[in-house]
């Protein structure tokens, strides 16, 4: 079969998603999902868009669903971009504002779709070092380049840069598209959005699958100056104009405006990263400071992979990745209280077993 294929094809190397398994019996705690569950207003909203006029095109400019980001935001709605969820956004940003005649910097440990991306698409990138403590530093970026993207909270480390540092990223590259890309911002980061004013070269893309929980509705967005957000808006059009049914327009729309909701369940999940973080360092792990509903982990005195395959036994799923660099690290996605207890319980039996 492979003989038909372009060799684009050939050679690329996909982007390999968190485990999603059909058992009922696992505690999921691999792919950085919302414990909480959506904004009831938001699942209201979803089930009264699914009638008769399913059978007619959404809004293919999503117009009230940018409205409501705008307002949201502080911004004019012509500075709102969305698309099916931030991946989609995110492949849109690099054909149409990260594919430049230098090369795109972005940090070496980082979400796995960047390099990805970059090979589907044909860009040159310049990953650019974390610094001993798996931080961006700002110095190492002040380099020739066309383009710099960032995650902030950074992934898998869940570390972030203040707004000022942000802002001193941009006015070092005046001249050059910076993207921000905030998908764990509101666990405790600060945005970019205010920056946008000032800035013409900033794109910040955030979604609605972390701190909303809507991750299986697919809707993210963009915010940034009307020049960068037509040029992403020529891309969809050249792609896929219908990129948001109706019921995915009218959730997100919804969940924007449940604002006690949202600020009720991003608190319980900071509350619970930091519950997490204390009793891992209490068994002896090394916890990187997040700001993400995540946290980042290693244990001196065992091997990344055997404590993941361990947790697995105890119908715990954890993520773990094989670069080198962070081989020993297991990323955990902050759960309920009681997925933190027995994740708290397999760690122990893990522990005591790999003596």
């Amino acid at each position: 079969m492979s003989r038909f294929w372009s060799k684009i094809v050939h050679d690329l190397h996909p982007y390999v998603p968190g485990e999603q398994p059909n058992a009922s019996n696992l505690i999921k705690l691999n792919t950085n999902e919302n414990p909480l569950g959506p904004s009831p207003l938001a699942l209201e909203a979803i089930r009264a868009a699914a009638d008769d006029m399913l059978r007619l095109y959404p809004d293919p400019q999503a117009t009230a669903l940018r409205q409501a980001l705008a307002r949201y935001y502080g911004v004019r709605p012509e500075q709102v971009f969305v698309g099916n969820g931030s991946d989609e956004v995110l492949a849109h940003v690099f054909v149409g504002l990260l594919k430049q005649d230098a090369p795109l910097l972005h940090p070496d440990i980082t979400y796995g779709f960047y390099p990805t991306y970059c090979k589907l698409f044909g860009i040159e990138a310049d990953p650019v070092p974390l610094d001993a403590s798996f931080r961006i530093r700002l110095a190492d970026y002040d380099r020739p380049c066309g383009a710099i993207i960032i995650p902030n909270p950074n992934a898998p480390t869940g570390i972030a840069l203040s707004r000022t540092e942000i802002a001193a990223l941009l006015e070092a590259h005046p001249d050059r598209p910076v993207v921000v890309d905030e998908a764990y911002v509101d666990f405790g980061a600060e945005s970019a959005i205010p920056l946008v004013a000032s800035h013409p070269n900033l794109l910040v893309v955030q979604t609605m699958s972390k701190s909303r929980a809507l991750a299986g509705l697919r809707v993210g967005y963009a915010i940034g100056d009307t020049a960068l957000i037509q040029a992403l808006t020529r891309v969809k059009d050249s792609f896929n104009s219908y990129p948001l049914g109706r019921p995915a327009q009218a959730g997100a729309i919804a969940a924007l405006e449940d604002e006690a909701y949202f600020q009720r369940t991003r608190a319980m999940v900071i509350a619970e990263r930091n519950r997490l973080s204390e009793g891992l360092a209490k068994r002896g792990f090394e916890v990187l400071p997040s700001t993400a509903n995540f946290v980042f982990t290693r244990h001196p005195a065992h091997e990344g992979a055997t404590l993941a395959a361990g947790l697995r036994e105890s119908a715990v799923l954890v993520r773990h990745f094989t670069i080198p660099r962070i081989a020993d690290y297991l990323r955990i996605t902050v759960g309920t209280s009681a997925e933190t207890d027995a994740l708290f319980d397999a760690l122990e039996h893990c522990l005591a077993s790999d003596r």
